[in-house]
């Protein structure tokens, strides 16, 4: 009896050791007799590679097709797993939202910047040479404003801080309002505390304004960099990104998708390009006509036309106000001219210059543009007020070429 339970239990095992051996005895036997040795750790690995489909172009197998089978414990673990990674994602987000901001301006400009790279390639010009001579331009312009604008620009901003309690004393001896006014709160006194330093800080509420400042100062000067980086970078591998984004597409919509991305694309590239050169137009002819009527720092307050123009809708009133602020410093027929200068100016932009230069830019209707430009400035300040627009013909595109024809098909 003892005997007969041994044998079993051999016979078990055997068949145990023969269901784990993924190799049977009779392939065994064959591998044998062709000269290769069954335990040789590597012919497993040939076998998994043959059996997941690995080729010279996937080394690591075909995607096999998904299962149709759909059991409610598995849409269970599905669902619970996606919310739980969304709400992951949207909380890493949340923590960078800083440098995710600088990288989607970033790409907003190098999207911009990439028309005039395929328009050099498009005139036989060799891929790298308009990638360089675009880079270079950028740079240039870069190195041009810091080099040749910023020295006038601090010393010009210096001065205006040393003048400014003087011109608040002559505009307020011109208005009886603001007399009173500067009689019951002091107007000109705060104003003086102010371009002085000298107001009154409590402890060490002063050095904490001074390392506040240079903080700030330090991270805009980050951010500049870190965004003129990033810029380059995306413009020297623009195509090759454009390229990675398409394969996550599926293969039937591939094309589709590519023809719509690259609309989007080419319509931000258009703004982008058109933003800059009305707002060029608008720092250039400020400047000069602020220099013709002698009115002080022309340098400063252009260059401050030019970046409030890139803000829409009320960047170009923000930068008359400030620039028509300092004429009246000068004289009551100064300031009045300026007036008049930017109010026929705004006119001349809104319906000459850029309809001509971005007549085919965006397409976006100006109601659409004035609610794009309010959410976007209330979410992401002055780069959400940048970024609106050429987000909101993205949008206005996907709904005509996408949304549209499908409820028609209903």
């Amino acid at each position: 009896m003892a005997e007969h339970v041994a044998d079993e239990a051999g016979s078990a095992d055997q068949a145990a050791g023969e269901v784990e051996d993924p190799i049977t005895n009779q392939e065994r036997r064959l591998l044998e007799e062709h000269g290769v040795d069954p335990d040789d750790p590597r012919l497993d690995q040939a076998i998994r590679e043959l059996e997941a489909g690995a080729t010279t172009e996937r080394p690591f197998g075909s995607p096999q097709a998904p299962r149709p089978a759909r059991t409610p414990f598995r849409m269970a673990v599905q669902a619970s797993t996606g919310v739980i990674v969304v709400g992951a994602l949207a909380l890493v987000a949340y923590a960078v939202r800083d440098i995710l901001l600088l990288v989607v301006v970033a790409l907003f400009l190098a999207t911009g910047l990439d028309p005039a790279v395929e328009w050099l390639r498009r005139h036989r010009v060799p891929s790298g040479a308009a990638l360089l001579t675009v880079m270079a331009l950028v740079l240039g312009i870069v190195a041009m404003t810091v080099l040749v604008v910023a020295p006038p620009l601090v010393r010009q901003g210096n001065e205006l801080r040393e003048r400014l309690p003087g011109y608040a004393r002559q505009v307020v001896s011109s208005n009886a309002t603001l007399r009173a006014m500067d009689e019951r709160v002091g107007l000109v006194d705060r104003v003086e505390d102010v371009t002085s330093g000298d107001i009154e800080l409590v402890g060490g509420q002063q050095s904490q304004l001074v390392v506040g400042v240079a903080i700030g100062v330090a991270h805009g000067v980050f951010a500049v960099l870190t965004v003129l980086v990033l810029t380059l970078y995306f413009l020297a591998n623009f195509r090759g990104i454009k390229r990675a984004a398409y394969l996550l597409v599926p293969r039937s919509r591939r094309a589709r998708v590519t023809l719509l991305s690259d609309g989007i694309l080419d319509r931000i590239g258009r703004y982008v390009l058109g933003n800059l050169v009305t707002s060029l137009v608008a720092g250039v002819s400020a400047g000069l006509f602020l220099w013709a009527l002698d009115v002080p720092y022309p340098a400063a307050l252009g260059l401050l036309v030019a970046l409030t123009d890139l803000i829409p809708l009320v960047g170009a009133t923000i930068g008359a106000a400030v620039c028509s602020a300092v004429a009246l410093t000068v004289s009551a027929g100064t300031g009045v001219a300026s007036i008049v200068f930017f109010i026929i100016y705004q006119q001349f932009e809104n319906f000459v210059l850029v309809p001509r230069v971005m007549r085919e830019a965006v397409e976006v209707s100006p109601a659409a543009t004035i609610v794009a430009v309010l959410i976007g400035a209330a979410l992401l300040g002055v780069a959400g007020a940048l970024l609106a627009v050429p987000l909101a013909a993205a949008v206005q595109l996907l709904a005509t070429e996408v949304l549209v024809p499908r409820q028609e098909a209903l």
